[in-house]
């Protein structure tokens, strides 16, 4: 069985929440039109996006990013990224959990390609911690820019408007570990 595309998981929650585009449009400042083109993958997302659908279904943005089968004990992910996953999107963004449900925390795994990731910033509850693998990160916290270079790492307070953002030409592969906790 194949996995379910972001756009289908997007549907499936929404419908399971019984909410219509119209809600999901009320609830994240986006238009009936760009949610159902998403939900039918005709349309791209940008990480601010995917962050206001999952505020507005009550989600971490990881869930959309999870494989269907959940885990409840230790667990090695191995293979995380895939050729096609370049080829696909501006970013990639890839649960480093394994499906356990136990976490109190998100691990992620992102990658920007050149200038990748333009949006605005946001807020939501929690922590995040990033720590670059790759490349040059800009993250803005309350406005004040920071570059984060590899081997660099910060804390946000996620309460804070904040955002990360690839201004460079080559791509920047980073951990971001969130909290929903604060």
């Amino acid at each position: 069985m194949a996995e379910k595309t972001i756009g289908e998981k997007i549907k499936t929650l929404r419908k399971n929440k019984k909410l219509t585009l119209k809600d999901l449009a009320n609830g994240t400042d986006l238009s009936i039109s760009f949610l159902s083109q998403v939900e039918r993958m005709q349309s791209s997302l940008t990480l601010e996006s995917l962050k206001k659908i999952s505020d507005a279904l009550g989600v971490n943005p990881s869930y959309f990013f999870q494989e269907s089968k959940k885990q409840s004990q230790s667990s090695i992910v191995r293979s995380i990224m895939k050729e096609e996953d370049y080829a696909t999107t501006e970013f990639i963004y890839r649960d480093l959990s394994g499906n356990n449900s136990a976490l109190n925390f998100s691990p992620i795994l992102v990658v920007l390609k050149p200038g990748g990731n333009r949006g605005n910033p946001f807020s939501h509850r929690g922590f995040e911690f990033i720590y670059v693998l790759d490349g040059m990160l800009t993250v803005e916290i309350d406005t004040v820019e920071h570059q984060l270079y590899s081997n660099d790492s910060i804390v946000i307070d996620s309460k804070k408007p904040h955002y990360w953002w690839n201004r460079t030409n080559d791509t920047v592969r980073f951990l971001c570990v969130s909290s929903e906790k604060n």
